[in-house]
């Protein structure tokens, strides 16, 4: 969840950005910080910046509402049909991967649900039940969404 409020802050838009804002957005921040615009002393300063822009418009494209809305009969297909291959827990982001291939990030899962699901008898269902349609997801194979 720091990613994502970190990367609201530095494009400076709200939960609530819809696609057309963000590329707006990102469009007049490329601008101004584009590496081409900038002599030697402040380039690679620039190019750092746009990277970070430039991540975290990707970042906040694949998790914003119409994305998800778009991508949504993939991910129910993959949630309800497709069993759990593995996952992975690391500072509050759940990374799980589906043996259809499909790998989902969730994004500010508390440590006592991954113990829980950890501790499930049925990984999968628990899953079902408690996290995917609870918390912020995104898809780490189709990292950049139409915007």
């Amino acid at each position: 969840m720091k990613k994502i409020g970190g990367y609201r802050k530095l494009l400076n838009v709200t939960e609530n950005a819809e696609l057309s804002e963000l590329r707006s957005v990102y469009k007049s921040m490329m601008k101004t910080w584009h590496p081409d615009r900038f002599q030697d002393d402040n380039r690679a300063e620039a190019e750092e910046k746009s990277k970070t822009i430039i991540e975290a418009y990707h970042f906040l494209v694949s998790i914003a509402p119409e994305t998800r809305a778009q991508t949504l009969p993939d991910y129910t297909a993959t949630t309800t049909l497709s069993n759990i291959a593995d996952f992975e827990y690391k500072q509050q982001v759940l990374k799980v991967t589906f043996l259809d291939g499909n790998v989902y990030e969730y994004f500010g899962v508390p440590k006592a649900v991954y113990i829980k699901l950890i501790n499930a008898d049925s990984p999968g269902r628990f899953a079902r039940r408690h996290i995917f349609n609870e918390f912020v997801y995104r898809s780490v194979n189709k990292l950049v969404a139409s915007a």
